[in-house]
């Protein structure tokens, strides 16, 4: 049985580029995409327009919620929001538990949304850099195995990309992978094994990042 688990992180998000925005903020810790940001997420789901995608999971962050409304928007999907993709609860990164916007919020302004999908993994601040792995790669594991053979679209964050591969192809994940902005994974079912056959690939995008920050 053949299946393909699509993984992207979020496009550029707008306190990279103006770092004065989180001082003001009412959710610090929630940006939303920086103008260019928004031309990369368009340039993501130009990328996968011809893909037999059925279904896209998304971090219930502003961030990975517009970069997956942009592929949704163009393969006309809903959008499924899952706690599991969520960016790493990191105390060193954040002084709080981060504030999101609720679900109902979020349909009003993304009408894609499902707001009939229950998100299958939880994510609890605070979480070590390995509870993120092991929070991300079961999420994945759990995605591909109810919604086999269908093939899915992942959009998390750094630490929840290389998470989310790293459960299905193991640690290689760690080291193979370069999870930079809008970057897009492809691991690939044959059973009885998965193959990572994109490994963090931007050929898509018109700008690339040369520094990977993931805070």
């Amino acid at each position: 049985m053949n299946q393909i688990i699509w993984i992207a992180r979020h496009a550029n998000r707008l306190d990279f580029v103006n770092p004065e925005w989180f001082l003001t903020a009412e959710r610090p810790y929630d940006p939303p995409l920086s103008e260019d940001g928004f031309l990369q997420a368009q340039q993501l789901a130009n990328r996968l327009q011809k893909e037999k995608i059925s279904h896209i999971f998304a971090s219930p962050f502003l961030r990975s919620v517009q970069t997956a409304n942009a592929v949704a928007e163009v393969l006309d999907l809903p959008i499924k929001l899952e706690t599991g993709l969520s960016e790493w609860l990191n105390p060193a990164w954040m002084s709080e538990e981060p504030k999101t916007l609720s679900t109902e919020e979020l349909a009003a302004l993304f009408p894609r949304i499902d707001t009939s999908y229950r998100p299958r993994i939880a994510a609890k601040y605070p979480e070590t850099d390995q509870q993120v792995k092991l929070r991300s790669g079961e999420t994945a594991k759990c995605l591909a195995a109810e919604f086999c053979p269908e093939n899915v679209l992942l959009v998390g964050h750094g630490a929840s990309v290389q998470g989310a591969a790293m459960g299905l192809v193991g640690e290689i994940a760690l080291t193979q992978i370069k999870a930079s902005l809008c970057c897009l994974v492809k691991i690939v079912r044959q059973e009885p094994h998965w193959f990572l056959e994109l490994k963090g690939d931007t050929s898509h995008l018109r700008q690339v990042e040369e520094l990977i920050r993931f805070h």
